[in-house]
């Protein structure tokens, strides 16, 4: 710029001392200056426009480098704590790792155990099958048993009411019929059947024993004991056959059988027992506690075997 100047002002200074010539070349070399001159202002506008372009654009640089900054002090950060975690895991893994060995024994024990479980509930349920047959079984048999049982009982109070009436015209000092323990039992006083001492059956004992007999002779499921009995006070005179009271309550009771069978009682349904006085019902020390004693008891059971026969299958 001060070169074109410079040379303006020599132009000028020369004008009037230079050829036509010289001026033309002067004037050329001015144009083509000024020409120069214009471009140069142009390119300086382009030059600040540019500068002013690349000056925002730093500054959106400088704008964007600090928002990654940023970014990158967060990243970090996360970066640290991922680590820190992917560590964590890692060592997690390894011990997991480390203990599959003791998990897959621990989980083959419990496999074991598992299928032991089963096996043992398979055994209890089978058990309880069983079990449940059994009782069911069991149950059908106790019903067998009470209504057998209440059969029997009544078939006792039956007999003992046949017995009663057909002894209702004997006095009830003489005989009494009583059922304990499912047996019926027919208790005759000695002065209704013996003289002191004697074996031999009186006119109105033989009667009852008679009445007996028909009431029950026709009925076979019946076992019959008779049973003779004394008070403690020693027989007065012995004999080959007779040495005590123990003798004396035997031969009685065989006395009595004699009697039933011939009135009709099957033989194989009748037992002779003597228990001497060994079987009191009340003090032998009164006149009428021996009196007591002094006694014949037949004891009629009804057959069981139906009943022993139900409890040997149970």
């Amino acid at each position: 710029m001060r070169k074109v100047i410079v040379f303006i002002g020599l132009f000028a200074l020369v004008g009037s001392c230079v050829t036509q010539k010289k001026y033309d070349e002067l004037l050329a070399s001015k144009i083509n200056l000024e020409s120069d001159l214009a471009n140069c202002r142009d390119s300086l506008a382009t030059a600040l426009a540019t500068i002013d372009r690349l000056n925002n654009e730093i500054a959106t640089l400088k704008k964007d480098t600090s928002q990654l900054k940023n970014k990158i002090k967060n990243l970090t950060g996360d970066l640290s704590s991922l680590s820190k975690d992917h560590a964590q895991l890692q060592k997690l893994y390894d011990n997991l790792l480390g203990n599959s060995g003791k998990m897959t024994r621990d989980l083959a024990e419990q496999e074991e155990r598992l299928l032991a479980t089963k096996e043992e509930l398979e055994r209890a349920r089978q058990q309880n099958e069983q079990l449940s047959a059994d009782l069911a079984v069991r149950e059908q048999k106790v019903k067998e048993l009470e209504q057998i049982l209440e059969n029997k009982d009544k078939a006792v109070q039956a007999l003992k009411k046949r017995i009663n009436e057909a002894l209702l015209n004997f006095k009830e000092s003489d005989l009494t019929v009583s059922v304990k323990n499912g047996k019926v039992y027919v208790s005759l006083a000695e002065q209704l059947l013996f003289k002191s001492g004697s074996t031999s059956v009186d006119p109105k004992g033989v009667s009852a024993l008679q009445q007996l007999a028909k009431a029950i002779k026709d009925q076979e499921d019946l076992n019959i004991m008779v049973e003779g009995h004394t008070d403690d006070v020693p027989i007065s005179r012995t004999s080959q056959y007779m040495n005590d009271n123990w003798d004396l309550s035997v031969l009685r009771a065989t006395s009595i059988i004699r009697i039933l069978t011939k009135a009709g009682v099957s033989s194989d349904q009748v037992m002779a027992a003597g228990r001497g006085e060994f079987m009191p019902v009340d003090s032998n020390d009164t006149k009428e506690g021996r009196q007591k004693n002094r006694r014949t008891e037949i004891i009629i059971t009804p057959n069981l075997d139906e009943l022993f026969q139900i409890l040997e299958t149970n």
